[in-house]
């Protein structure tokens, strides 16, 4: 009896509670309930109260059996204090972590110890005090609305809180699911932001919330209008619920709705859906199917006949109706619903679809604010199309260009070509596992996959095709064998699991310009290796001698021959020169794509598309067709983005017309290819 005398005294005599925590308790010759010491099992009673204590103890039967209509008392009175435990307190008792000892009605936190016991934690010192059994505890387990309040409190605590960071993890669980009750604390805590960024974030989550929740109608639409060319995806998320309808009926005009459109039945609403409703609520008889007539006369023959008819003259719809009709006279059957009745009940209601939201300024700022961002998405993603074109033109124009230069000087259809994109590829991969930083180990696979693509290159034009000139036929065969054993190699050596091409951390991720368009970094860098490349070549063919002797040949190789050019071994330097080209190709693919033996297969149908819709041997030609076809593909996929081989198959087909009405490309080239 002493201990729940000695607290109630404390509290009768208290002090305020910040002032009671730094009083001692009063000497007694009684033991006091911090001498008394049971067992081992048994905690102390402290005899002065935490200031946070004596605040739960002041309410403690609302804190025990806490309600939405009490819990606010009890967290204006922690929030008051100022305590910096009583944030921690609320955090808890919300998750259900909060425990009270029945023999007193003190409150603690708790953890597991040995058995059945509970090491209990003391609310304001966050310290052990001593173990219990958990059957002298009772754990508080507050209702989901005490909880809501409970949150609703913590995030308006968080919202002024001096670190930045629960500022922002604040407003991130506002994000995650907005209350009506954060409106005004995230209105006030507005005023002391002092981070820029985070302020703007706040005022921002605060139009959003004020669509569903502002007090007024002129601040709601207010805020609607204010994302008219907003692209995020949590405005068009507050906004589409507004304009959400439900179909409904009534007799005559409808009263007390806000709808958004009349429905006709046959026309803008299905008959039978329309019916359903007003079957569903009892205004009509169920309509019954031709299945379950027919069941219902199967059922109802007897000695020969179906409601008095024949069952010889039931193979005309009249008699079955007429034998229906009988059944349901005679009670054997329900009733079934004609079309000239079904359209008999439905002319006597107004169909119609209303807006979830009743407020029609609401809903008419919400309809016009979500076609403006519609036609703004319209906008970007057609944006969007034509960065994606871009990034795909890229990609051809580097696997082609070497095809093109080798096969606009030599005339030789190298079916190969692909396999140097995959050397080039598998070069950056074994570069990798030498040195492991991604950045210098890319900067090194580049010149290394150039020279061992040519070199391979040189190999085969040495080996094979010098061997087989103006053999155009034997050339594209003895190619496609070379191509063939290559894979083989590849697969002999690597095996046949795709192999990592890991690019570095500056090219992870992606340049996101608004939710709708975005572009990845490696596409990006891509397309700047491409333009790089564009602008070497054009130096090399215009600004070089090698280039004035490729050109020569190109143009006119007797000529050339006779000027004292070497063809044969201008031929060898320019397959060289476009296999290494390939090398470089691979190791950029190889970034976003899996290398394996077949990886140069996907990309040399569309390098000889490439080649001869923009024009061979022609570098800008060739420019002009990786940007036509990449635009092309990405156009197509954009209509059919479930099927690309459809997509493929679209493009292969324009090609073949195109090339029906410009043989020569978009840009023909004169000399012994355009000749060929």
């Amino acid at each position: 009896m002493l201990r729940p005398l000695l607290i109630a005294a404390l509290l009768a005599f208290a002090t305020p509670p910040l002032a009671l925590a730094q009083d001692a308790a009063a000497p007694s010759d009684t033991p006091a309930a911090s001498e008394q010491v049971l067992d081992d099992t048994t905690p102390e009673t402290p005899a002065t109260l935490g200031p946070l204590q004596a605040i739960l103890q002041e309410h403690q039967k609302d804190v025990a059996k806490a309600s939405r209509r009490t819990v606010d008392e009890v967290i204006a009175a922690v929030r008051e204090a100022g305590l910096p435990q009583g944030l921690t307190f609320l955090e808890r008792w919300g998750d259900r972590e909060l425990w009270q000892r029945e023999e007193d009605g003190l409150f603690f936190f708790t953890k597991k110890a040995e058995g059945q016991n509970l090491t209990l934690i003391d609310i304001d010192t966050g310290e052990e005090v001593g173990t219990v059994s958990k059957r002298d505890m009772t754990n508080l387990k507050p209702n989901s609305g005490v909880r809501t309040v409970i949150a609703s409190s913590l995030v308006a605590s968080q919202l002024e809180d001096p670190d930045p960071a629960r500022r922002r993890q604040a407003l991130e669980a506002i994000e995650r699911r907005a209350e009506k009750d954060h409106l005004e604390p995230l209105r006030a805590s507005i005023e002391t932001e002092t981070d820029p960024v985070i302020k703007a974030r706040k005022e921002r989550l605060l139009r959003v919330i004020t669509i569903s929740f502002g007090q007024t109608t002129e601040n709601r639409v207010e805020a609607i209008r204010s994302f008219s060319q907003d692209l995020s995806i949590d405005a068009r998320a507050a906004l589409n619920p507004l304009v959400v309808t439900r179909i409904g009926y009534s007799e005559g005009e409808p009263e007390g709705v806000n709808v958004a459109r009349i429905l006709t039945p046959g026309r803008t609403i299905g008959r039978e859906e329309a019916y359903a409703l007003l079957v569903n609520d009892d205004k009509a008889i169920a309509a019954r199917t031709r299945a379950e007539r027919k069941a219902a006369l199967e059922a109802n023959i007897e000695e020969g006949k179906v409601g008095g008819v024949p069952v010889s003259e039931l193979s005309s719809q009249e008699a079955r109706d007429r034998a229906y009709s009988n059944l349901v006279d005679e009670g054997k059957a329900p009733p079934f619903v004609t079309d000239e009745t079904m359209d008999a009940e439905l002319a006597k209601y107004t169909f119609y679809e209303a807006y979830a939201d009743s407020n029609t300024e609401v809903t008419t700022a919400a309809a016009e604010t979500l076609d403006s961002i519609d036609q703004y998405v319209g906008l970007n993603r057609f944006f969007s199309l034509v960065l994606d074109g871009l990034s795909l033109a890229s990609i051809y124009f580097l696997a082609a260009i070497g095809l093109a230069i080798t096969f606009g000087v030599m005339g030789v259809i190298n079916m190969a070509h692909g396999e140097f994109i995959m050397i080039g590829a598998y070069t950056g991969y074994v570069v990798q596992q030498i040195i492991p930083n991604y950045t210098v180990s890319i900067l090194v696979a580049l010149p290394l996959a150039f020279v061992i693509a040519a070199a391979a290159g040189i190999a085969l034009e040495r080996l094979v095709i010098r061997h087989l000139a103006s053999r155009p036929l034997e050339t594209l065969l003895a190619t496609f064998g070379v191509s063939i054993a290559l894979q083989q190699i590849a697969k002999n050596v690597f095996g046949t699991q795709a192999r990592p091409l890991t690019s570095p951390s500056w090219l992870d991720g992606a340049w996101v310009i608004n939710d709708v368009v975005a572009v990845s970094y490696i596409r990006i860098a891509i397309f700047v290796l491409a333009i790089i490349f564009f602008a070497l070549l054009l130096f090399v063919l215009n600004k070089t001698r090698l280039g004035l002797e490729v050109r020569a040949v190109t143009q006119n190789p007797r000529m050339a021959s006779s000027m004292g050019i070497n063809p044969d071994r201008i031929n060898m330097l320019t397959f060289g020169l476009g296999s290494g080209i390939a090398g470089i190709a691979g190791v950029a693919i190889g970034l976003f794509a899996k290398v394996t033996s077949e990886l140069g297969q996907a990309y040399i149908v569309q390098s000889f598309m490439t080649v001869v819709v923009g024009g061979v041997g022609n570098i800008w030609g060739t420019l002009a067709g990786a940007t036509m076809i990449g635009f092309l593909q990405k156009v197509i996929e954009f209509f059919n983005p479930s099927n690309t081989l459809a997509a493929q198959t679209y493009m292969i087909i324009f090609i073949i017309i195109f090339i029906q009405f410009r043989p020569k490309g978009i840009i023909a080239l004169k000399g012994r290819a355009a000749g060929d």
